[in-house]
């Protein structure tokens, strides 16, 4: 980014904001309605300074020691750490959208910083949905049925946290301009699953409660396969592509996700979509030599170059490392480590030509 353009985003932190959202979410004004959308697109910079604005992230803030949990179990990141790692996010305009995947303690400290220190940023902000069936049969991690009990218990824990995910986004509709109504609930090897009518139900719930657009996080797979449905009530659809996970390797990275989204549209003509995570973790016991920070800055340049050629947002999952994460025993464990940062905010391979200064 050259001074004098750096020198104009500065001067006019309003029109960052729509940039920001017209350059990710075309059609979106600076509050995100589903009607009557503003229509300054053609404002966007061109050339490299656009693909700089579509840089999208999964947020979540918890360091070594700290991890969600419900009511008093949780162990939260304190207003000074969300905003420390907010600054680095803005950074001279790195990212300007942020997913955030529930409504709980740690999202409202989050929207509440951006709002109170006028962060450039802007929220597609999250309603966790817990099991409310017991997919022991389909997850293979669910070693036994999920009692009925918890599974009650989690119904009406449901219907608290679409309350909490209403409540927050018209509260900060300054800062969020998306829903998104559960994720990876419905896939078939969740440990989490909803029925889809269900969830449906929620979708319906929160449209008409909220101006923001409303959409359903989910496994490529899923939605190719099942997701018509679903796809009808939601103002778009969020999609989730790993070729690691798929076992892929790094030079057949990209075309496995280009090809999961071509199946996506392909199912669903017509249908707006966002794909809500890629990404590629670092260290990893399960994947041995594939997992690097060389591979993961591969795939992120990849991806960034092929989705401002086809003009779609992409969320990379995620921002900073996280070790709660995963198996306890298993300090090496996949998920513990898909960071662009680490879990001391220093940056990987893939951000040190962005954040020299942190390394």
């Amino acid at each position: 980014m050259t001074y004098a353009l750096k020198k104009l985003l500065t001067s006019s932190l309003a029109m960052v904001a729509v940039l920001t959202l017209t350059a990710v979410f075309p059609g979106l004004s600076a509050a995100g309605p589903r009607k009557n959308a503003d229509s300054t697109t053609d404002r966007a910079p061109k050339g490299d300074a656009q693909v700089r604005l579509r840089y999208a992230v999964a947020y979540s803030g918890y360091r070594s020691g700290q991890h969600p949990g419900q009511g008093e179990d949780g162990v939260y990141p304190t207003e000074e750490q969300v905003l420390e790692d907010l600054r680095i996010l803005t950074r001279d305009f790195n990212f300007g959208l942020i997913r955030l995947y529930d409504s709980g303690e740690h999202a409202r400290t989050v929207l509440k910083v951006i709002r109170e220190h006028q962060l450039p940023l802007k929220v597609m902000s999250g309603i966790w949905l817990s099991a409310e069936i017991s997919n022991h049969q389909g997850c293979p991690w669910l070693d036994e049925r999920i009692p009925d009990e918890v599974l009650e218990k989690n119904k009406k824990e449901n219907k608290l946290e679409i309350d909490r995910g209403i409540k927050l986004a018209n509260e900060y509709q300054d800062v969020v301009i998306a829903v998104s109504v559960g994720n990876e609930a419905l896939v078939s090897w969740t440990d989490h699953k909803v029925d889809v009518d269900k969830v449906i139900k929620y979708v319906k719930k929160v449209k008409r409660s909220i101006s923001q657009r409303v959409t359903v996080a989910e496994n490529f797979a899923w939605w190719a396969e099942s997701g018509k449905p679903l796809a009808r009530e939601l103002d778009f659809i969020t999609v989730h592509s790993y070729p690691i996970w798929a076992e892929r390797d790094i030079d057949e990275a990209l075309a496995f996700t280009a090809g999961n989204i071509e199946k996506v549209r392909e199912a669903l003509s017509g249908v707006e979509l966002i794909i809500g995570e890629v990404g590629w973790t670092t260290t990893a016991s399960e994947f041995g030599d594939r997992a690097s920070e060389e591979n993961q800055r591969t795939y992120f340049k990849e991806v960034t170059e092929w989705a401002a050629k086809m003009n779609v947002t992409v969320f990379w999952f995620e921002a900073f490392d996280e070790d709660w994460k995963g198996d306890p025993n298993n300090p090496n464990g996949a998920e513990k480590h898909f960071g662009l940062f680490t879990i001391d905010r220093k940056p990987k391979l893939v951000m040190q030509e962005l954040y020299p200064d942190l390394k």
